[in-house]
């Protein structure tokens, strides 16, 4: 089993969070339910207003994870100045307790895509992101949490495997890993391949957070699909690998990520609670 000490890319506390949705703002802020900390869309509190507000005045009482969305990592041309700018002033305001984004992209020619489409594996691809991960890590002053996808089809010139790229951008930019185990298991399950063989090629890694949600299967022509849509109850087999995720790195900050088909607070509540189960077993 792998150490309790988070890395430096982490200061949330062991215990389980919840996604902080618009659905639920007014009665998280109004009735501070039991929950160790909150992760929302860093997007999403980029104005002014009653948004940003809101998270100051919760951080009395919750850690406050910003987990972006729109940064872009894996653009080629170099992340949006303004857009990351706007991201430093929220941070400094805000002095989250993590802050974090996607192996994505997202943007190019000024056009943004509302999705986070997966990169190439090969050294090109690696550079690029390596550069934007430091360029943001040096923007907030502070090490960042990198996301792996989600993915479905596998680019041609790939030429190493996820678990080999994550640890290579992990070792040239200095940040750390949320490892979405959802995730893990959509994308080895869409290719064939072994979801604990990937755990374990990246349970050295730095993984400050853990992310657990909900996906469904689909039917696409012949083809069996496996959809990260956050929609819904963590799978029985992702609460399996989650369990074998906790034996070999040892607990970690986990979120329940619940954003379509939103549940009443309650069941998004009930969530977080069986994760908990789990971390206090291994704590």
């Amino acid at each position: 089993m792998g150490g309790t000490a988070l890395p430096a890319c982490s200061h949330l506390p062991l215990a389980t969070g919840i996604g902080l949705r618009a659905a639920h703002h007014e009665r998280v802020s109004a009735e501070r339910p039991k929950i160790a900390w909150l992760e929302v869309h860093t997007e999403n509190f980029l104005g002014g207003g009653a948004t940003p507000a809101l998270l100051e005045s919760l951080r009395d009482c919750y850690a406050i994870s910003l987990h972006g969305v729109g940064l872009s990592l894996g653009s080629a041309g170099g992340l949006d100045e303004d857009h990351l700018s706007r991201i430093a002033a929220l941070v400094k305001r805000i002095d989250p307790a993590a802050v974090s984004d996607h192996v994505s992209w997202s943007v190019t020619g000024g056009v943004y895509f509302n999705d986070l489409l997966p990169i190439p594996y090969d050294e090109e691809a690696l550079g690029v992101i390596a550069r934007n991960v430091m360029r943001f890590q040096e923007a907030i002053d502070r090490p960042v949490m990198v996301e792996n996808p989600s993915t479905y089809l596998r680019h041609a010139q790939s030429d190493r495997a996820e678990p080999q790229f994550l640890a290579e951008l992990c070792q040239r930019s200095g940040c750390g890993l949320l490892l979405d185990v959802n995730n893990v298991f959509v994308s080895t399950e869409n290719h064939g391949d072994d979801a604990r063989a990937y755990l374990a090629a990246v349970a050295h890694l730095p993984i400050g957070e853990i992310h657990l949600s909900g996906h469904h299967l689909c039917q696409i022509g012949n083809r069996s699909i496996r959809i990260d849509d956050h929609g819904s109850p963590v799978a029985d087999q992702v609460w399996a690998l989650y369990d074998h995720s906790l034996a070999l790195i040892g607990p970690r900050p986990t979120l329940i990520e619940w954003d379509s088909a939103l549940p009443p607070l309650e069941a998004l509540l009930a969530e977080a609670g069986k994760a908990q189960i789990r971390l206090a077993r291994i704590a």
